[in-house]
């Protein structure tokens, strides 16, 4: 049986790490590490100053799991190199993620960096998300939707990557058309900051914004979930511009 490492940055009592670890166990032996409370947008940040602390906890039935009070990059440093100190992972699985972590939002995703912690060790890694915030979403076709895609990387040897980000339309199961694989697409924020006074007297300001897309090319992430499919976007963190390599010539020496 496969050794199956599930995380998440929504905390360990989010519904949606639930719902994957439910998935994941018909798959293989699983063991959970996840925050020990929400870390949405902490990107790929871990903890240097501080110690951190790993609790072993009884979460889901018969699953290993443990809590962490770190980031989701955090939880599976931990995972690789103390619990899975002996034994290899054979599949990271984060998420399941309240909200899209399509296009531009890959960077801020604590979800999709949890993932990418373990791909780099060369581990197979999937970041799944549905696009509802909402701490009630069903997640009935996201159960659906993961079982077909962990059961595909399972079977399936990939030479060229090893993580996937993977997005859910907000839909029932009959109603989705299918799997896309895509681009990621080319989105920006345009944030605002909403200025307030706190009981004290300080001034705070609270962030906010709107999702704007750069382009609509039909192969992005962003427009397959707005088409109903499901977005399975190859992902990677090598972050060099190859399309610019050639513009920077002229710095040479």
């Amino acid at each position: 049986m496969p050794n199956i490492l599930v995380t998440n940055d929504d905390g360990i009592n989010a519904p949606g790490i639930a719902a994957l670890v439910d998935v994941a166990k018909q798959f293989g032996d699983v063991t959970v590490v996840a925050p020990d409370s929400p870390q949405s947008g902490q990107g790929h940040a871990i903890t240097l100053k501080n110690p951190l602390r790993l609790k072993k906890v009884s979460v889901f039935t018969d699953i290993e799991s443990y809590q962490c009070d770190g980031t989701p990059a955090d939880c599976v440093k931990l995972a690789k190199y103390v619990i899975f100190k002996d034994k290899p992972i054979d599949l990271c699985i984060s998420g399941i993620n309240h909200g899209s972590n399509a296009s531009l939002n890959i960077i801020y995703s604590g979800t999709m960096s949890a993932a990418m912690e373990a791909s780099i060790d060369g581990i197979p890694s999937v970041g799944f998300s549905l696009d509802d915030f909402a701490y009630t979403a069903d997640f009935s076709a996201s159960k659906l939707v993961a079982e077909q895609i962990i059961k595909g990387m399972l079977a399936n040897t990939v030479t060229t990557g090893n993580l996937i980000n993977v997005n859910i339309p907000k839909l029932p199961y009959s109603q989705i058309k299918g799997i896309r694989v895509c681009t990621q697409g080319d989105g920006r924020w345009e944030e605002n900051f909403q200025e307030g006074t706190d009981p004290h007297g300080g001034k705070y300001y609270w962030l906010t914004g709107e999702f704007h897309l750069n382009n609509h090319d039909p192969q992005s992430d962003i427009i397959a979930l707005r088409e109903g499919y499901v977005s399975v976007v190859p992902s990677w963190h090598d972050l060099t511009n190859q399309k610019a390599l050639n513009s920077y010539k002229f710095l040479e020496s």
